[in-house]
């Protein structure tokens, strides 16, 4: 098999893959509807909306036929009465039975399956009872516009499955197919699967990128909002990370691969959407108990309505009647449909903005969270040290402090000061220049010591400089968190520089906005030293936090804070270290972007970019998830109980009836796209004007 035949062979194999993928994501999302028009919806939509729109016509055409005298003509040819009316029964109930047959047969079927699976009291049980004993009463015509009305109802609940599960058909298209790689000193395409990690492919623009990796050459806009749900495309220069599934926006980049096609973060997305209707809400197992009970005693209600009124009253067919209508009515459909619904479009809603919730389960409990635990580094902060105080001694200034550490680090590898070095570039926007630096001598776990200009240069810690008889006081740095880095120029003191993680730009705000949403605490827990978690305690506004925790003693503290607090406790983080406690926790989150990898697959929810202000966001979605469906179930229930005793009272009749369960159920699923189409109203952005930002301080 030759390259060009290997690739054709791999590119095939990929789209059979995703249309498996899809079909999976079919059956999960008609199983979750308890829908028995599955099986017929395998024949396309097409066949179905001809069936049903054949079967209202031969109705229509038979309610013409006996209410509108069509049969006036022949009163001159047919002399006798019951000749004539033999014949129009005889026409009318052939249309009535092909009508029913064209829509009727699907739920007979299902009834049937459900039986024979040991499921006696299913919807289409109720349905069927219901148009078969109409037409056992001679009432043909209603027992088609039962079966008629509860076909049309379960169209519509399966384009609004349809509707909601495109969120997920859309994520298959984040993930190429193919990638042009970098073999050979030429570019030739080839499947994604067939790419090892270290390789290098290029990205024009306007494509996909094809994986995970790291920009070798170039720099581009990216349109991440695929992934990220964020609308303003990032620039990204050479060592960033770009993930498959960002659209290269601006120019030619080439990427070195460091995850391989099935690992990346495109792959991930997929696979925890296709897992969200795995874990069910206690709202679905209280629905699914509900219908088990409900329908044995609904259809024992119908048999008494049926058989106790006749032996006072007699009028047997009457009573049996409403009997029927009483079945119709009762149904629990729009209620077994419409709350699997809400939760699937709330979970569609989420993800649509960068928020991946697992199952339905965690839904429900981000709606009542009580208490939110966070770790520090790389959650409430970037993950990323850099210079967050400057402090100079009399007779020097911030900036030249500054300079002066720039240009001795810049010979150092050490992370301080590559943070050191860093800052500089970034607040006077320009490289360090290194050719006055001499005399370069490294001591390792204290400092550099250099010359430049002719004067010794030493900067390190507090200790390096007192064992080099620089004598100073350490109090201006106290009590802000981070690491101290010392300076002195020709054997003088010249002040210290605070290097710290940052805190993320909308940190304080959004725990401020959690609190206003109901939140009781805000706690931070984490593995950090002392001062620098205060720090952060203090910036951001937790009501209490922890330090210097293993990940066992993180996780026994949590299970204090869990046993103490009201409603569910959530936590976030990103790292190895918080993989227990995201497991343990009632709503785990991970930060996606900078996460472990660990962390993700311990995780509940997960936010995509790392952006806080989606926490938020995601307690005010599944918030209005829940309240669509406890409307769902109130007025459903509400309706129905109003509907049978009018049936059993006689004052309704059958089409009140069919109203009252088909009817209600689409006006709930119709109630349940609500969720899918929230919108973002949090005004909190990833630098927002009311947050505490780390500022550099000169004193």
């Amino acid at each position: 098999m030759n390259a060009e035949n290997s690739v054709k062979f791999k590119s095939e194999h990929i789209k059979r893959k995703n249309e498996h993928e899809m079909n999976a994501v079919h059956r999960h999302a008609h199983g979750t509807c308890g829908c028995s028009h599955c099986s017929s919806h395998e024949e396309g939509d097409g066949g179905e909306l001809f069936r049903i729109l054949a079967s209202a016509l031969l109705l229509a055409l038979s309610l013409v036929l006996e209410h509108f005298g069509f049969f006036a003509f022949l009163e001159k040819d047919i002399e006798f009465l019951q000749t004539r009316f033999l014949l129009k029964c005889a026409v009318c109930g052939l249309l009535n039975l092909a009508a029913y047959l064209l829509v009727g047969l699907p739920v007979l079927r299902g009834a049937a399956a459900n039986i024979r699976r040991g499921e006696f009291f299913g919807e289409e049980f109720l349905m069927s009872v219901a148009s078969v004993g109409a037409i056992f009463l001679g009432e043909s015509s209603e027992a088609v516009a039962v079966v008629l009305l509860y076909s049309v109802g379960e169209f519509f609940q399966e384009h609004a499955v349809e509707k909601s599960r495109r969120a997920i058909e859309e994520l298959l298209k984040i993930r190429p197919d193919s990638a042009n790689v970098l073999r050979g000193g030429k570019i030739v395409e080839v499947a994604s699967e067939s790419v090892e990690i270290g390789e290098v492919i290029e990205s024009r623009p306007g494509e996909r990128v094809a994986l995970d990796g790291k920009i070798v050459f170039g720099e581009t806009f990216a349109d991440t909002s695929a992934l990220t749900g964020e609308g303003v495309p990032k620039r990204l220069c050479e060592g960033d990370k770009i993930l498959a599934g960002f659209i290269n926006k601006s120019a030619l980049v080439r990427i070195q691969v460091e995850k391989r096609a099935g690992e990346s973060a495109a792959d991930r997305i997929l696979e925890l959407t296709r897992k969200e209707s795995e874990a069910k809400s206690s709202s679905e197992k209280f629905i699914t108990r509900f219908s088990k009970v409900y329908t044995p005693i609904v259809c024992l209600a119908a048999i008494l309505v049926a058989l106790v009124p006749p032996l006072f009253w007699g009028d047997f067919p009457l009573w049996v009647h409403r009997a029927l209508m009483f079945l119709v009515v009762s149904c629990p459909c729009a209620l077994v449909i419409s709350v699997p619904l809400a939760f699937f479009s709330g979970i569609g809603a989420a993800s649509r903005n960068g928020i991946l919730v697992k199952g339905s389960v965690f839904m429900e409990r981000l709606s009542g969270i009580g208490t939110f635990v966070f770790d520090k580094t790389g959650t409430l902060t970037e993950g990323i040290f850099g210079v967050s105080g400057i402090s100079p001694a009399e007779g020097f200034d911030g900036d030249g402090l500054l300079e002066i550490a720039a240009l001795a680090e810049s010979k150092s590898s050490h992370p301080i000061a590559k943070s050191v070095l860093r800052s500089f570039e970034e607040k006077f926007g320009r490289k360090i220049d290194e050719s006055s630096v001499e005399n370069v001598e490294e001591i390792a776990g204290m400092g550099v010591r250099c010359e430049i200009g002719g004067k010794e240069i030493l900067v390190g810690s507090g200790k390096f400089l007192e064992e080099n008889g620089i004598g100073f006081e350490k109090k201006f740095l106290e009590n802000r968190g981070g690491s101290g880095v010392f300076v002195s120029v020709g054997g003088k003191f010249a002040g210290g520089i605070l290097v710290s993680d940052k805190i993320k730009g909308n940190a304080g705000a959004v725990l401020a906005e959690l609190k206003s949403l109901g939140i009781q605490k805000n706690v931070i827990l984490s593995g950090d030293c002392g001062d620098s978690v205060s720090d952060v305690a203090e910036k951001v506004g937790a009501d209490s936090f922890s330090h210097s925790l293993l990940p066992h003693e993180k996780l026994d503290l949590f299970e204090k804070i869990a046993s103490e607090g009201r409603g569910s406790v959530a936590f976030a983080g990103d790292g190895i270290n918080d993989a227990p406690v995201l497991a343990r926790a009632d709503v785990g989150v991970a930060m996606g972007a900078m996460g472990s990898d660990a962390a993700i697959e311990a995780a509940d929810v997960v936010v995509m970019d790392d952006d806080l202000s989606r926490l938020c966001d995601s307690i005010r979605i599944s918030r209005k998830t829940m309240r669509i469906v406890f409307e769902n179930i109130a007025f459903s229930v509400a309706v129905k109980v109003a509907i049978m005793v009018l049936a059993a009272a006689g004052i309704s009749n059958m089409w009140v009836a069919v109203f009252g369960d088909v009817g209600v159920c689409i006006l709930a699923v119709l109630n349940s796209l609500r969720a899918f189409s929230w919108q973002k109203v949090s005004k909190i952005s990833k630098i927002s004007k009311i947050s505490t930002r780390n500022e550099e301080f000169v004193i």
